[in-house]
Protein backbone atom coordinates (compact mmCIF):
# COMPACT_ATOMS: atom_id res chain seq x y z
CA UNK A 1 0.00 0.00 0.00
CA UNK A 2 2.93 2.45 0.68
CA UNK A 3 4.64 1.44 -2.50
CA UNK A 4 1.22 1.96 -4.39
CA UNK A 5 0.94 5.44 -2.49
CA UNK A 6 4.74 6.56 -3.54
CA UNK A 7 4.05 5.77 -6.98
CA UNK A 8 0.90 7.68 -7.37
CA UNK A 9 2.96 10.71 -5.36
CA UNK A 10 5.60 10.11 -8.25
CA UNK A 11 3.13 9.95 -10.79
CA UNK A 12 1.45 13.23 -9.23
CA UNK A 13 4.99 15.30 -9.56
CA UNK A 14 5.51 13.89 -12.83
CA UNK A 15 1.94 15.52 -14.19
CA UNK A 16 2.77 18.71 -12.14
CA UNK A 17 6.18 18.29 -13.92
CA UNK A 18 4.91 17.83 -17.50
CA UNK A 19 1.91 20.55 -17.35
CA UNK A 20 4.74 22.83 -15.82
CA UNK A 21 6.71 22.71 -19.28
CA UNK A 22 3.45 22.52 -21.64
CA UNK A 23 2.93 25.58 -19.75
CA UNK A 24 6.43 27.06 -20.51
CA UNK A 25 5.92 26.23 -23.61
CA UNK A 26 2.93 27.67 -24.39
CA UNK A 27 3.79 30.93 -22.38
CA UNK A 28 7.17 31.06 -24.93
CA UNK A 29 5.23 30.57 -27.83
CA UNK A 30 2.70 33.60 -26.94
CA UNK A 31 5.64 35.86 -26.19
CA UNK A 32 7.31 34.66 -29.68
CA UNK A 33 3.98 35.22 -31.56
CA UNK A 34 3.50 38.69 -29.67
CA UNK A 35 6.25 39.46 -30.25
CA UNK A 36 6.35 38.60 -34.25
CA UNK A 37 3.01 40.79 -34.19
CA UNK A 38 4.72 43.50 -32.59
CA UNK A 39 7.84 43.53 -35.17
CA UNK A 40 5.09 43.83 -37.46
CA UNK A 41 3.30 46.26 -36.34
CA UNK A 42 5.87 48.12 -35.90
CA UNK A 43 7.87 47.83 -38.89
CA UNK A 44 4.22 48.90 -40.55
CA UNK A 45 3.70 52.07 -38.60
CA UNK A 46 7.62 52.80 -39.39
CA UNK A 47 7.19 52.39 -42.87
CA UNK A 48 3.55 54.54 -43.27
CA UNK A 49 5.82 57.07 -41.15
CA UNK A 50 8.07 57.25 -43.76
CA UNK A 51 5.66 57.40 -46.76
CA UNK A 52 3.94 60.19 -44.69
CA UNK A 53 7.52 62.07 -44.13
CA UNK A 54 8.34 61.63 -48.19
CA UNK A 55 4.53 63.13 -48.99
CA UNK A 56 5.05 66.43 -46.21
CA UNK A 57 8.26 66.79 -47.64
CA UNK A 58 7.07 66.22 -51.67
CA UNK A 59 4.29 68.82 -50.83
CA UNK A 60 6.73 71.79 -49.45
CA UNK A 61 8.99 71.54 -51.93
CA UNK A 62 5.49 71.48 -54.90
CA UNK A 63 4.31 75.04 -52.04
CA UNK A 64 8.09 76.27 -52.62
CA UNK A 65 7.83 76.34 -56.07
CA UNK A 66 3.85 77.12 -56.32
CA UNK A 67 4.66 80.37 -53.84
CA UNK A 68 7.33 81.88 -56.08
CA UNK A 69 5.23 81.98 -59.38
CA UNK A 70 2.15 82.80 -57.84
CA UNK A 71 1.96 83.64 -54.05
CA UNK A 72 -1.84 84.93 -54.54
CA UNK A 73 -3.13 81.69 -55.02
CA UNK A 74 -5.70 81.38 -52.57
CA UNK A 75 -4.25 79.10 -49.55
CA UNK A 76 -7.03 75.80 -49.98
CA UNK A 77 -5.68 75.80 -53.57
CA UNK A 78 -1.97 75.71 -52.95
CA UNK A 79 -2.44 72.64 -50.58
CA UNK A 80 -4.66 71.11 -52.70
CA UNK A 81 -2.35 71.41 -56.02
CA UNK A 82 1.36 70.74 -54.15
CA UNK A 83 -1.03 67.82 -52.64
CA UNK A 84 -2.02 66.41 -56.18
CA UNK A 85 1.76 67.25 -56.94
CA UNK A 86 3.02 65.01 -54.69
CA UNK A 87 0.31 62.11 -55.43
CA UNK A 88 1.71 62.02 -58.62
CA UNK A 89 5.40 61.86 -57.61
CA UNK A 90 4.13 59.00 -55.82
CA UNK A 91 1.99 57.18 -58.31
CA UNK A 92 4.28 57.48 -61.07
CA UNK A 93 7.72 56.28 -60.97
CA UNK A 94 8.61 57.73 -63.68
CA UNK A 95 8.00 61.64 -62.36
CA UNK A 96 9.05 63.59 -59.07
CA UNK A 97 8.08 66.66 -57.84
CA UNK A 98 10.68 68.79 -59.70
CA UNK A 99 9.51 67.49 -63.20
CA UNK A 100 6.06 68.05 -62.75
CA UNK A 101 6.99 71.29 -61.46
CA UNK A 102 9.29 72.25 -63.92
CA UNK A 103 6.62 71.19 -66.73
CA UNK A 104 3.55 73.60 -64.54
CA UNK A 105 6.05 76.42 -64.61
CA UNK A 106 7.02 76.20 -68.51
CA UNK A 107 3.55 75.52 -69.45
CA UNK A 108 1.50 78.31 -67.46
CA UNK A 109 4.41 80.67 -68.89
CA UNK A 110 6.03 81.02 -65.10
CA UNK A 111 2.12 81.96 -64.18
CA UNK A 112 1.11 79.15 -62.11
CA UNK A 113 -2.38 80.30 -63.00
CA UNK A 114 -5.10 77.23 -63.47
CA UNK A 115 -7.26 79.18 -65.97
CA UNK A 116 -3.95 80.01 -68.18
CA UNK A 117 -4.85 79.27 -72.01
CA UNK A 118 -2.75 78.80 -74.76
CA UNK A 119 -3.29 80.49 -78.62
CA UNK A 120 -3.88 76.69 -79.71
CA UNK A 121 -6.22 76.35 -76.74
CA UNK A 122 -4.20 74.22 -74.72
CA UNK A 123 -5.81 74.59 -70.76
CA UNK A 124 -4.73 75.00 -67.44
CA UNK A 125 -1.33 74.55 -65.33
CA UNK A 126 -0.03 71.66 -67.64
CA UNK A 127 -1.71 72.88 -70.93
CA UNK A 128 -3.81 70.45 -71.66
CA UNK A 129 -5.96 70.03 -75.14
CA UNK A 130 -9.38 69.42 -74.65
CA UNK A 131 -9.51 66.45 -77.03
CA UNK A 132 -6.51 64.92 -74.71
CA UNK A 133 -8.32 65.80 -72.05
CA UNK A 134 -11.80 64.06 -72.74
CA UNK A 135 -9.61 60.73 -73.31
CA UNK A 136 -7.50 61.22 -70.20
CA UNK A 137 -10.25 61.67 -67.86
CA UNK A 138 -12.03 58.52 -69.49
CA UNK A 139 -8.74 56.72 -68.02
CA UNK A 140 -8.81 58.65 -64.87
CA UNK A 141 -11.96 58.08 -64.08
CA UNK A 142 -12.85 61.58 -64.09
CA UNK A 143 -16.56 62.78 -65.22
CA UNK A 144 -16.60 65.25 -68.28
CA UNK A 145 -18.83 67.63 -68.54
CA UNK A 146 -16.82 70.32 -69.84
CA UNK A 147 -13.18 71.56 -70.44
CA UNK A 148 -13.42 74.25 -68.81
CA UNK A 149 -14.64 73.13 -65.95
CA UNK A 150 -12.36 69.72 -65.75
CA UNK A 151 -9.24 71.68 -67.15
CA UNK A 152 -9.49 74.83 -65.00
CA UNK A 153 -9.68 72.46 -62.06
CA UNK A 154 -5.74 72.37 -61.08
CA UNK A 155 -6.72 69.45 -59.38
CA UNK A 156 -7.81 67.67 -61.99
CA UNK A 157 -5.67 69.17 -64.48
CA UNK A 158 -2.54 68.03 -62.60
CA UNK A 159 -4.01 64.50 -62.93
CA UNK A 160 -4.56 64.32 -66.42
CA UNK A 161 -1.06 66.22 -67.49
CA UNK A 162 0.86 64.01 -65.23
CA UNK A 163 -1.20 60.56 -66.53
CA UNK A 164 -0.20 62.13 -69.91
CA UNK A 165 3.47 63.07 -69.20
CA UNK A 166 4.27 59.98 -67.29
CA UNK A 167 2.84 58.20 -70.32
CA UNK A 168 5.10 59.55 -73.00
CA UNK A 169 8.30 59.23 -70.88
CA UNK A 170 7.73 55.79 -70.43
CA UNK A 171 8.19 55.75 -74.16
CA UNK A 172 10.50 58.21 -75.01
CA UNK A 173 12.80 58.59 -72.00
CA UNK A 174 12.22 62.31 -70.34
CA UNK A 175 13.56 64.68 -72.87
CA UNK A 176 11.67 62.81 -75.49
CA UNK A 177 8.30 62.46 -72.98
CA UNK A 178 8.67 66.40 -73.02
CA UNK A 179 9.60 66.56 -76.62
CA UNK A 180 6.18 64.98 -77.28
CA UNK A 181 4.47 66.30 -74.66
CA UNK A 182 5.31 69.80 -76.79
CA UNK A 183 5.09 68.31 -79.92
CA UNK A 184 3.70 65.21 -80.21
CA UNK A 185 4.93 61.45 -80.30
CA UNK A 186 5.20 61.35 -84.35
CA UNK A 187 8.02 63.89 -84.31
CA UNK A 188 9.91 62.84 -80.87
CA UNK A 189 10.21 58.94 -82.31
CA UNK A 190 12.02 60.60 -85.25
CA UNK A 191 13.71 63.05 -82.94
CA UNK A 192 15.42 59.95 -81.20
CA UNK A 193 15.46 57.81 -84.07
CA UNK A 194 18.10 60.27 -85.79
CA UNK A 195 19.99 60.81 -82.25
CA UNK A 196 18.19 63.96 -81.12
CA UNK A 197 19.53 65.56 -84.34
CA UNK A 198 19.15 69.38 -84.48
CA UNK A 199 16.12 70.47 -87.29
CA UNK A 200 13.88 67.31 -86.42
CA UNK A 201 11.95 68.83 -83.75
CA UNK A 202 9.56 72.05 -84.22
CA UNK A 203 11.88 75.32 -83.16
CA UNK A 204 9.29 75.59 -80.55
CA UNK A 205 9.50 71.89 -79.65
CA UNK A 206 13.43 72.67 -80.12
CA UNK A 207 13.38 75.26 -77.01
CA UNK A 208 11.12 73.62 -74.86
CA UNK A 209 12.93 70.95 -73.78
CA UNK A 210 16.38 72.30 -72.63
CA UNK A 211 13.83 75.23 -71.32
CA UNK A 212 11.98 72.84 -68.75
CA UNK A 213 15.30 70.41 -67.86
CA UNK A 214 17.00 73.67 -66.88
CA UNK A 215 14.00 74.36 -64.59
CA UNK A 216 14.13 70.50 -63.23
CA UNK A 217 17.62 71.13 -62.69
CA UNK A 218 17.35 74.45 -60.84
CA UNK A 219 14.25 72.92 -58.98
CA UNK A 220 16.24 69.93 -58.11
CA UNK A 221 19.33 72.23 -56.66
CA UNK A 222 16.84 73.77 -53.72
CA UNK A 223 16.49 70.05 -52.77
Amino acid sequence: MKKKHIILSLAGVLFLLVAAIINHAIAEHNIARHSIALKSQTARLTSIAKVDKVRMENINKALSVLNRYNPSMPLEMKYNVATEISNASMKFENLDVDLICATITHESAFSWDPKVISRAGAMGLMQVMPATGIFLAEIEGIQWHSAEQVLWDPVMNIRLGCRYLSSLIEVYEVDGGLAAYNGGGKRAAMWIAKNRAKGVLFTETQNYVPAVLSLYEEFRALN
